[in-house]
């Protein structure tokens, strides 16, 4: 050890952070005893309470220390043990000693945990003081929680028991101090209250209550001089109690005779809930609990008052429970003393408790104050308040529905108990009682962050992620009138702009994953549009307005009439205690029905006493031992468990100082679920390590990466940028670059081109630069169109001739037409005449029915008047509308949509329409800010597709458009197209934690910079639209498939919040289908691989008949080391190292592996023996290039590989290698850059000329033939990944310059 310099590791307290004993002081009780024996004691006196003892761990003496294990010499936790109450100062004891020795022990200074101020303890332990009885009460327990200066909380719980005052003996510090000098007759009648209070990290409330429960069965009953002991002996057994991982594992701890459940937390994200969620709805109506949450929202200065201590603290929390993950940012004193009431006057805002005693007191002296009554279930405000106003409501329809799901909770157990037969074992009833509790608060937190959801789904679309910019205006403007109030008092809050940080930064927490859980087709829908957004028809029908809803400003088409608008009626409310039946109730929203997660349980093994270092080294061995017995009767499947065994298991070797044993099984852990890795305490641990022990842990291969991972990671950890910046219109004259920025932080486009042609058209005819006023007319024009658009109301009639997904875009002035006279309206469809009078829909032209679009003017008297005529293809008659001043207009806007139509059904991509409809409301609103001769002109430079129909007039080529299917832009929404750079897609129905109407198949998609879509491969729609897995560029190439499985892995991590072994379902599920996905499995199987020890760059793919013969299969990553795998254990059974490095890509064929570095393959046996190689060198003149990719064809005996850099697909033959290549060319290319195998086809993507132009191709050969069957041309950019959809589809990726996925039939 004097060899190396290690670090302390500062370890992972157990659930004890303190224990203290509590009670009156030794003169006062003195006191009281004289008194007594004269007066005796008729009515109850108060004392003032003091700290007489107090435990910190660790329990283990200096002399027991030292012949604990060598390797706990590093592990420099502060050694803490226990004080006594002495006079002034407290002082510490030894462990031992003597229990009646008079003698005073040395005095030890001891450490406190930070947040427990001793001083304000026992005032918050007795916060009604310390009353003596004249009879025995009944014990009683509460709740604290304790905040330091840095934020931090502390829980504890704390329980009060009577003692008599005896009169031999004087209870002090758990000594029997004999004074001869007292009165000896007895003072029986007199009961002096003790408290024992337990401070943990966590807010372990029930379990630390029954914990106490079980340590005063031994007070009661115990001499004066014991209850020391006991108290020390109970603090030891919490401190030995690891606290337990994230996930579905809780521990239990036999405390006797009460087995206590510790719940572990659902993930690391979120609070371990341990306490009875529906206590606020037992005290409360449910109006009344959405009353407090506003309260809560809103940052008032809130006190709550009941005349119960314990229900202070425990409704508190359960509000806080209610809003996660929103967090209360301010004061959180649940609990106020007697001396503590002056806090009430705080000028900041807080939430406080206080007794019911004081609330005439509070209410009169404190102004500005929301007071809720617990005992009456009622909210009054002080007297500042009532003259403001009350506190505003939360949004009507949010509020609906949370009274709806309420009222159908099932709050009273004993109404569904009644039919059974009483249990006759505690802990069975227990058990019993905790899982229905467990069941009904999942339901609550679920019907909770449902309301919360409600309340603020719509702020992510006034979000600017790219800047961190929201623009609250813009938000407000879409609320009700009769919610403003509300939101403009929740925005200025810093529970709202945490909030915000975390939607900025794609936090996928419980909130996110509620709200895309519960996202309507619709949203997902806009998930892909680069247009903006409008009501659509579907939309429109489903709309009920509201008096609270307010008039719309503008009446576009119709006003309503007046007896259709309602108020929106909750349903009755519920006279009886059982459920009520809210089947019939109508939802304005997408339900999420969640049924609670499954839970399992561990038993922690007996503390055996003395507690000695030996004592405690044995607890730690049965802990390993019962640890690893339990993960070896698991089943191959449930790594859940597995990962949370690791966990645990790891946790104990760092306390038994035994840090190599540690290291394996986190690093097991981290292979396994990387979601609970404790990486700063794996990195604490290393640096601990002494240099002989990080010699000797870095000769293990994986324990090597381990170490290089977290400290790596540690130092290239950059500081995520939380700013939140407002939106604001620009004060000074713009260039472009700050033009670009200022448009995309307003939230009108993204798309950088489009803005600099928006730039091009705004300053038409003067200097380059755009001066403040004009953005703002033309922000304000661009709001106006659309806040019009969002109060369109068409007739139910005109909507029967809607698709329920079409918008009303553009609606004109009143013109007369050749059939009749009305408004024109555009949706992204069709053009319609909404006809005036009796009101009526007919039907002008779909944009794809268009034939010829023109600009004319016809005579009226002696005028002209500016016309607009359309041609269709299908009718002979012409279509005429007089629409004078708007004529031009309708004219660029109608050729641009026509343009952009005729481009989507030729590329069969309806990112066109979108992104013609963009155009189409920019040239409006450029015409709407410029009102100028000029203006008609300036928009033109914004017809962007009508120019390239005319200048560039090139059909897509036959072949092409037969095979193509569709196409889809991963990067919408991005301000600029991203290169794609690997393609997987994973098939539905594979997951059993999946739900059913989830289980589509799905198409991973990572684009440049780390970022990955994940597509609803059924609909292509987005099922997650992008968050960041890494900030690099993700692997591509021939090992494609294997990089974005790597990265789908930990994006299925952040996206659903479970945990990345899910994937391991996947695995076996196509393991079991054998043939059908089996390459698919392999790559799952080598990024999960990846994600715990190296970086994993290729898969052996695997014949089909290895699958039914064999259960291994072989990975390899870039440094040459090659893995074998059992598929059914997912366990590396052996490994070799290739001396080369540069492995990209392994095949299996024949009992070798054929492994592909780059100038060569090699071929070697199963342990790593080479067997033949085949060199680039040799068999090609081009020396300079490399092998790009290859694959191996058993049924003709072939080799495909393609190079890198050149156009040609070289064939060897399997039977004899040395053989020169067969080359197939491919004509027009002038490289290939990626290449996969489907049925008996080879397609190979790559960059060639198409009609004198650069483009990305696709190049179908026929495997048996060698001749290229098909030359499809793919995008506009190189072909960069390609992937086979169950070799029905073949999916191509294309480069930065177009960024799209192309879904081709296989035939």
């Amino acid at each position: 050890m004097a060899e190396g310099a290690p670090q302390h590791l500062s370890l992972p307290s157990g659930l004890l952070e303190l224990c203290a004993l509590l009670g009156a002081s030794r003169d006062s009780l003195r006191d009281l005893e004289q008194v007594a024996q004269k007066k005796g004691v008729k009515n109850p006196s108060s004392l003032d309470p003091e700290v007489l003892s107090v435990f910190v761990p660790p329990f283990i003496s200096k002399e027991d220390s030292q012949v604990a294990s060598v390797n706990c010499a590093t592990l420099g936790k502060t050694r803490r043990r226990s004080f006594r109450k002495k006079r002034e100062k407290p002082k510490t004891e030894p462990w031992k000693g003597l229990a009646g020795d008079p003698r005073p022990p040395e005095p030890e200074d001891v450490s406190i945990p930070g947040g427990v101020d001793l001083l304000a303890l026992p005032q918050l332990c007795f916060p009604g003081g310390v009353c003596v009885a004249s009879e025995p009460r009944e014990d009683y327990v509460h709740f604290l929680v304790l905040t330091d200066v840095c934020g931090n909380r502390t829980y504890g719980v704390v329980a009060q028991y009577y003692r008599p005052l005896h009169d031999e003996y004087c209870f002090y510090n758990g000594k029997a101090h004999w004074e001869s000098s007292w009165p000896t007759v007895s003072t029986a009648g007199v009961f002096v209250p003790f408290a024992v209070c337990v401070v943990s990290r966590f807010p372990y409330y029930n379990s630390l209550k029954d914990c106490l429960s079980c340590l005063l069965t031994h007070l009661k009953f115990c001499k004066d001089f014991e209850v020391d002991n006991h108290i020390k002996d109970f603090a030891a057994k919490l401190s030995l109690i690891p606290s337990p991982p994230p996930g579905p594992l809780h521990l239990v701890f036999n405390m006797k005779p009460l087995q206590v459940v510790f719940p572990s937390r659902v993930d690391p994200e979120s609070p371990v809930v341990d306490l009875d969620l529906h206590l606020p709805l037992l005290c409360f109506r449910p109006e009344k609990v959405l009353q407090v949450l506003t309260c809560i929202l809103t940052e008032q200065r809130i006190v709550f008052f009941s005349s119960d201590w314990a229900l202070l603290t425990l409704l508190a929390e359960c509000f806080m429970v209610y809003l996660h993950p929103l967090q209360w940012q301010h004061t959180f004193v649940p609990i106020l003393s007697d001396q503590m009431l002056d806090f009430v006057m705080a000028p900041t805002s807080f939430l406080m408790g206080c007794h019911l005693d004081h609330f005439d007191e509070v209410s009169k002296e404190a102004d500005g104050l929301i007071l809720i009554n617990i005992d009456q279930g009622s909210i009054t405000y002080s007297k500042s308040l009532d003259n403001d106003g009350d506190i505003p409501d939360i949004p009507l329809l949010a509020a609906q529905m949370f009274i709806q799901r309420v009222q159908s909770l099932r709050l009273h157990r004993e109404l569904h108990l009644a039919h059974l037969s009483s249990s006759t074992d505690l802990n069975e009833g227990q058990a019993h009682r905790r899982a229905w509790q467990q069941a009904l608060n999942s339901e609550i937190q679920q019907i909770t962050l449902q309301l919360l959801v409600s309340i603020f789904r719509e702020v992510k679309n006034h979000l600017n992620y790219e800047h961190r910019v929201f623009n609250s205006e813009e938000f407000l403007k879409t609320r009700a009138p009769g919610d403003q109030l509300f939101y403009k008092q929740v925005l200025d809050t810093y529970m709202f702009h945490s909030f915000l940080k975390a939607r900025l930064s794609r936090r996928m927490d419980a909130f996110a994953q509620m709200d895309l859980s519960t996202q309507s087709e619709e949203d997902r829908l806009n998930g892909t549009l680069i247009s903006p957004r409008r009501p659509t028809v579907e939309k429109m029908a489903t709309q009920k307005p509201s008096p609270r809803h307010g008039t719309p400003r503008r009446m576009v088409v119709s006003m309503p009439n007046l007896q259709d608008i309602a108020i929106p009626e909750l349903p009755p409310r519920n006279l009886s205690l059982r459920v009520m039946d809210t089947t019939g109730c109508k939802s304005n929203g997408t339900v999420l029905n969640v049924a609670p997660k499954s839970t399992y349980t561990f038993k922690i093994p007996e503390i055996h006493f003395p507690l000695v270092s030996q004592c405690v080294q044995a607890y730690y061995t049965d802990f390993v031992t019962l640890l690893s017995k339990a993960m070896s009767f698991l089943a191959p499947d449930n790594s859940l468990l597995l990962a949370r065994y690791f966990y645990l298991r790891g946790l104990v070797h760092l306390m038994q100082g035994q840090l190599l044993s540690a290291l394996l099984d986190f690093q097991n852990l981290y292979k396994t679920d990387v979601g609970i890795f404790p990486a700063d305490l794996v990195k604490g641990t290393v640096e601990s390590m002494s240099a002989p022990e990080r010699a000797q842990a870095e000769q293990t291969p994986e324990l090597r990466r381990l170490i290089s991972e977290v400290l790596d990671k540690a130092g290239e950890a950059p500081k995520a940028d939380d700013r939140v910046k407002n939106f604001e219109l620009p004060r000074q004259h713009m260039q472009l670059d700050d033009f670009v920025k200022r448009v995309q932080e307003s939230g009108i486009v993204k798309d950088a081109s489009i803005i600099h042609r928006l730039f091009e058209a705004l300053t038409v005819g003067q200097q380059k630069q755009i001066d403040p006023e004009t953005f703002k007319d033309f922000y304000n024009c661009w709001k106006e169109t659309e806040a019009e658009a969002q109060e369109v109301s068409l007739p139910s009639l005109v909507m029967e001739h809607l698709d329920k997904n079409e918008c009303v875009y553009k609606l004109s002035s009143s013109v007369k037409t050749n059939r009749g006279v009305g408004k024109i309206a555009m949706t992204q469809k069709r053009l319609f005449l909404l006809t005036e009078g009796r009101v009526g829909y007919v039907e002008i032209s779909t944009f794809r029915n268009i034939e010829e679009v023109r600009s004319t003017t016809v005579a009226f008297l002696l005028r002209r008047i500016p016309t607009l005529k359309i041609k269709m293809v299908s009718k002979k008659e012409v279509f005429e509308a007089n629409l004078k001043t708007e004529c031009d207009l309708w004219h660029l806007m109608v050729k641009e949509m026509w343009a952009g139509k005729k481009l989507a059904d030729e590329h069969k991509d309806p990112q066109y329409i979108q992104q013609a409809l963009t155009n189409v409301l920019l040239m409006d609103a450029v015409v709407g800010t410029l009102q100028s001769p000029a203006a008609i002109y300036a928009a033109s430079k914004l017809s962007y597709f009508d120019k390239m129909k005319n200048e560039l007039p090139m059909a897509v080529p036959k072949t092409t458009s037969e095979t193509l299917k569709h196409k889809i832009n991963p990067s919408a929404g991005e301000t600029l197209p991203q290169a794609i750079d690997v393609l997987l897609y994973t098939p539905g129905h594979l997951d059993p934690a999946e739900k059913i109407e989830d289980a589509h198949p799905k198409l991973w998609c990572a684009l440049n910079e780390g970022k990955v879509i994940v597509f609803d491969a059924s609909s292509w729609t987005i099922h997650q639209h992008c968050f960041r897995v890494g900030t690099s560029k993700l692997a591509c190439g021939p090992w494609g498939f294997l990089s974005c499985a790597l990265y789908a892995l930990r994006a299925l991590y952040a996206l659903c919040a479970l945990y990345v072994l899910r994937a391991l379902y996947v695995l076996r599920a196509l393991y079991a289908l054998r043939a059908l996905y089996a390459l698919r499995a392999l790559y799952a199987l080598g990024a999960l691989y990846a994600l715990g020890a190296l970086t994993c760059t290729a898969l052996a793919d695997c014949a089909r008949v290895c699958f039914d013969t064999s259960s291994e299969v072989y990975s390899c990553s870039v440094d040459g080391t090659v893995l074998a795998w059992n598929v059914s254990t997912l366990r590396v059974t052996s490994r070799f190292q290739l001396p080369c490095g540069g492995l990209t890509s392994i095949r299996l064929h024949s009992g070798r592996l054929w492994c592909c570095t780059g100038d060569s393959i090699k071929i070697v046996t199963m342990n790593g023996f080479p067997r033949q190689e085949l060199k680039i060198d040799e068999n090609l003149k081009e020396t300079s290039t490399s092998f790009l990719c290859f694959q191996i064809l058993p049924e003709q005996e072939q080799l495909w590989a393609a190079c890198a850099g050149y156009s040609e697909v070289y064939i060897w033959s399997l039977k004899d290698l040395s053989q020169p290549p067969e080359r197939i060319p491919l004509q027009g290319c002038s490289e290939v850059s990626c290449m996969i195998r489907v049925k008996q086809q080879i397609w190979v993507g790559g960059r060639g000329l198409s009609q004198g132009k650069p483009k990305g191709k696709i190049y179908v050969i026929d495997a048996e033939r060698k001749t290229v069957e098909k030359e499809l041309v793919a995008h506009a950019d190189n072909v960069r990944a390609l992937c086979s959809a169950e070799d029905r589809y073949v999916l191509s990726g294309s480069g930065r310059e177009e960024g799209k996925i192309a879904i081709w039939k296989v035939e």
